[in-house]
């Protein structure tokens, strides 16, 4: 039996399988093989006959951050990339038009940030359908990833990107689970948990990890989590990606629907071809991707306000704005001054440990 096949067997199990706490035991062990066959599929070779492979598809990384547009074929997704960027994608009005990845970079802010029009995804691009598993992988290359939606038909469209990517170890717009496995030489499985769990037991627990092979391990659960969870953990290959819902053509509903749809969660209404908020997509765009900018100053100089340094809000120590100016900075480094929210005084010394804010400025004094 091919995967694919039984790929589909199991999620016909899972489907006619009622969900209560008797069927919960049950459906862990279906879901671990499930995500143990999908990983095979995914790890599998990219192309069949001749090179269908990875064609047009190996985009260098350029800029500050890479953000990747999805979505159906024909919702407008290559207009909206002329539109930010100015570079040319084919645009025209049947499905497919987009064949390859079509970079582009628009700067806002200081930064650059690459914006990348990925072809048409379809229903069954996680099973190796059309060029889907191409466009995924490079999405689980980007730092944002927006759903370009058609307006007039967007739940359905919404609901069948949403499996397909999650099918590829995507997580939209949620946090890793905070669970730590730590496996033993032997003392079987030990579960200790921070909470009562509602939506797992230790026997499912327990049957996922023998499914992967997992006899001997101490486990820390610290969330109220799932099977799904405790599966993405045990996988350590799931991608969270932040994730915005870019609804287009908003010509063509009334004011009433667009009041309620500009209302949900992570969504924003636009119309590329008319250039309707797109000033709006670019701010959340900036929200999103939750960056820093940091000022650089010459000594005896003032501040260059034209070319901040941008870092990760992850990763804004002194340390890393230096490494990201040059590695060998580091190496020289005696001690910064600093004018900004993240100091007392202006300047402050500090040193490599120090954790800088938005808009901070910084003069680097080497040994």
């Amino acid at each position: 039996m091919s995967l694919l096949s039984k790929i589909a067997e199991i999620e016909a199990e899972m489907a006619r399988t009622q969900k209560n706490k008797a069927t919960n035991y049950h459906l862990g062990l279906l879901k671990a093989k499930l995500a143990k066959l999908k990983q095979q599929l995914i790890s599998g070779s990219s192309g069949k006959g001749g090179g269908g492979g990875t064609d047009g598809f190996d985009v260098t990384k350029t800029g500050d951050a890479r953000v990747g547009l999805v979505g159906f074929p024909s919702v407008g997704k290559s207009t909206l990339l002329n539109k930010l960027t100015g570079t040319y994608s084919e645009v025209a009005a049947y499905e497919f038009t987009t064949l390859t990845c079509v970079p582009g970079v628009f700067k806002y802010k200081g930064a650059k940030i690459q914006l990348l029009d990925l072809p048409g995804i379809i229903e069954g691009a996680k099973d190796g359908k059309g060029r889907g598993r191409q466009v995924i992988g490079v999405a689980r290359t980007c730092s944002l990833i927006l759903i370009v939606l058609d307006v007039m038909k967007p739940l359905t469209h919404k609901r069948i990107i949403e499996k397909e990517v999650e099918g590829f170890g995507i997580r939209l717009n949620k946090k890793p689970p905070n669970i730590t496995i730590t496996k033993k030489d032997k003392g079987g499985i030990i579960i200790t948990t921070t909470q009562p769990l509602k939506k797992i037991d230790d026997e499912t627990i327990k049957s996922i990890c023998h499914e992967y092979r997992i006899s001997n391990a101490q486990i820390q659960i610290r969330c109220q989590a799932t099977a799904d969870d405790l599966i993405d953990v045990i996988e350590g290959n799931r991608v969270y990606v932040p994730c915005i819902y870019v609804l287009n053509k908003i010509d063509q509903i009334t004011i009433e629907e667009l009041d309620i749809l500009s209302k949900c969660p992570h969504y924003v209404p636009i119309s590329a071809h008319h250039e309707w908020n797109l000033d709006g997509l670019i701010e959340k765009i900036w929200q999103y991707l939750d960056l820093v900018r940091i000022y650089t100053k010459p000594k005896g100089q003032i501040p260059d306000y034209n070319a901040p340094v941008i870092l990760k809000s992850a990763e804004t120590r002194v340390e890393h704005f230096c490494l990201r100016i040059h590695k060998t900075l580091l190496a020289q480094f005696k001690h910064a001054l600093v004018w900004g929210k993240s100091v007392k005084h202006n300047p402050q010394k500090v040193g490599k440990e120090h954790v800088l804010q938005d808009e901070d400025v910084v003069q680097i004094i080497k040994r």
